[in-house]
């Protein structure tokens, strides 16, 4: 008997993922995000094409205003804006993805292993969970700052310490609401170790929410880290960043408020372009808004 096979099944199975980056780029949001991240993205790569340096002075153009030269103006030290713009979403992308990504393996071991552990184990865990959920962000910056010494790593563990809770919560839920399921049970029948059920079924079911939640969370350690660099606890000068280009301008705001409008619009950008792409995200891969 031969079997005969629908050859349209298979390169729909191929071509699911393409349906989803379509419907994606056909979202508004989607669309509006993409375009905003790949702004930030190709600033950031085309950073070193600069004719200025980034901690470069010149005193004599200081607090100028946009010309041909300086498109954004200068700072206080004669500094070019735009440049240091250019290099400040550097640290922003690699500082917020990076910290992102540490936190979210973070939530992903802890919260399985509190979901799919014994209950003594999920106990503990969620108990050092809202512990740490319970500090407040600066009050853990200042702490961290005082043993280590303000830098990007003590910004990379205050975000791992913040967002990676929420993370583990996430996938201790999910984990707990699939580790009975039928099919679990069934691969425990024919011998399958734990090992093997987590990453084979309990992964690749969890990851898909948590990634969408990762992305909706970039935003805000973009503002975690222009702000605990705007308090003089993150990124030090003369190292570009966009929290000291904004406290070099509230402090200069007076004389020039073009380091204002350089600090802040990057930061409102890069915002908008991951809160929107979380947001396309969901609603592309939720089952249910996607049938809608």
């Amino acid at each position: 008997m031969t079997l005969h096979t629908d050859p349209a099944a298979a390169p729909s199975r191929r071509t699911k993922p393409r349906g989803a980056l379509a419907r994606l780029v056909a979202d508004p949001l989607g669309a509006l995000g993409l375009t905003l991240i790949a702004l930030t993205v190709l600033g950031a790569a085309l950073a070193g094409l600069s004719p200025h340096s980034p901690t470069g002075l010149s005193p004599l153009d200081r607090f100028s205003g946009p010309t041909a030269e300086f498109w954004l103006g200068t700072d206080n030290l004669g500094r070019d804006l735009f440049t240091r713009v250019l290099y400040g979403a550097r640290v922003a992308l690699a500082l917020s993805i990076g910290a992102t990504a540490l936190a979210l393996v973070f939530g992903l071991v802890t919260g399985v292993a509190a979901g799919f552990g014994p209950r003594w184990a999920d106990n503990i865990l969620l108990l050092i969970l809202d512990a740490m959920k319970s500090v407040p962000t600066v009050m853990l910056a200042l702490v961290l700052v005082t043993f280590t010494g303000p830098s990007l790593w003590a910004v990379v563990l205050v975000v791992v310490l913040v967002n990676g809770p929420a993370y583990a919560r996430m996938a201790r839920t999910q984990t707990l609401a699939i580790r009975n399921a039928d099919y679990i049970e069934a691969e425990r029948s024919l011998g399958a170790g734990g090992a093997r059920i987590v990453f084979a079924h309990v992964l690749p079911n969890i990851l898909g929410p948590i990634l969408i939640l990762a992305a909706m969370d970039i935003p805000i350690v973009v503002g975690i880290e222009a702000g605990l660099s705007f308090l003089g606890l993150g990124v030090r000068p003369p190292a570009p960043s966009w929290g000291t280009i904004l406290y070099d301008g509230f402090s200069y705001i007076r004389d020039s408020a073009w380091m204002v409008i350089a600090g802040g619009i990057p930061i409102v950008i890069t915002a908008l372009g991951f809160t929107f792409l979380g947001e396309a995200l969901r609603d592309t891969f939720d089952p249910k808004l996607a049938k809608r």
